[in-house]
């Protein structure tokens, strides 16, 4: 539904504006209590921004880290779907999630894919047709102080190359 709407809606808005808003609307990503705050033009750039409040208040008074995690969770998978266009399969495989303080205010994260990173992983699905990728970011307070890090795998493979080892699989 959410790829069917985003293809429908490239006709009239940026696709950048799409991202942003299609997050923040989400009734799945509304749940996390986070938003999404700037998303640059090219996607290569989001920014997230999550408040303390009583949906994601904990026993002790500080942010859920199940909050913290799901609201980190689907940014990067999505954000080299729509980079990296139709030809190419984005899985999120595993997330290491290590929390370093409480999680008290306002806390953001930042999500950022270089030009040449995009070029790299292009480079190496092209010659091993499959890669796993592995990202790490940080949620940090207002006075820059890392309040959780998550390193992500995500897998990236040529679309054709994908469906050939599912029918693969499924022919066993």
């Amino acid at each position: 539904m959410y790829k069917v709407a985003t293809t429908f809606l490239t006709r009239f808005i940026k696709p950048a504006n799409i991202y942003k808003y299609g997050f923040n609307w989400s009734p799945m990503y509304r749940r996390t209590t986070a938003k999404l705050v700037e998303v640059s033009d090219d996607l290569h750039y989001v920014k997230i921004k999550l408040k303390l409040n009583w949906k994601n208040r904990n026993y002790a008074g500080s942010m859920f880290g199940g909050s913290m995690l799901s609201a980190t969770d689907p940014i990067y998978m999505i954000q080299l779907i729509q980079i990296l266009g139709n030809d190419y399969v984005v899985w999120d495989k595993a997330v290491t999630a290590k929390y370093k303080r409480p999680g008290k205010g306002t806390i953001y994260g930042e999500f950022v894919f270089t030009p040449e990173e995009i070029e790299d992983i292009k480079q190496q699905v092209k010659t091993k047709q499959q890669v796993d990728l592995e990202k790490t970011m940080q949620l940090v307070n207002a006075k820059a102080e890392i309040i959780a890090e998550f390193s992500k795998t995500i897998y990236v493979a040529e679309k054709a190359y994908y469906k050939q080892k599912q029918a693969s699989r499924q022919a066993k």
